[in-house]
């Protein structure tokens, strides 16, 4: 099996245990598991509503995450994004990353998400108590990966 064949995508309403993403990422060449859950803060936000063109998300994901293989040698890549209506402290999107070592994990699973939030289209909804705003998307920092 190659590393591109560990490669999990999803968008989903459902919520993901992080546990279980991290035990299915480990294997015996692998060094280090280095993991990102984003999850709705309570920063004022009563609900957080996300939307997704998830065809062209998950694509999108997909291209990103055989990047990333590439460029760091990662051995197991999941990402799982959820859509719908969050309620503060719910499970937004997790980010699993598996290499050799723990550089390689880190920038990989870097990357992966800065090219999520600036790449793939995914939007977020704001919902407090003085009204909805939608939240405008982030630029990548590290443009090498593209």
């Amino acid at each position: 099996m190659t590393a591109v064949d560990r490669i999990r995508i999803a968008i989903q309403h459902e919520d993901f245990d992080i546990g279980q993403l991290i035990e299915e990422a480990r294997e015996r060449s692998s060094g280090a598991i280095v993991t990102f859950n984003g999850i709705v803060r309570d920063d004022g936000i009563e609900v957080m509503e996300l939307e997704a063109y998830e065809e062209v998300a998950a694509r999108e994901l997909r291209q990103i995450a055989e990047k990333a293989v590439g460029q760091y040698n990662l051995h197991a890549v999941t990402v799982i994004h959820r859509v719908g209506p969050l309620k503060v402290g719910e499970n937004i999107v997790a980010i699993v990353v598996g290499a050799g070592h723990r550089r390689e994990a880190f920038l990989g699973c870097e990357e992966i998400l800065e090219w999520l939030k600036a790449e793939v289209p995914i939007w977020k909804k704001e919902h407090r108590d003085d009204g909805a705003t939608w939240v405008k998307g982030e630029s990548p920092e590290a443009k090498h990966l593209r």
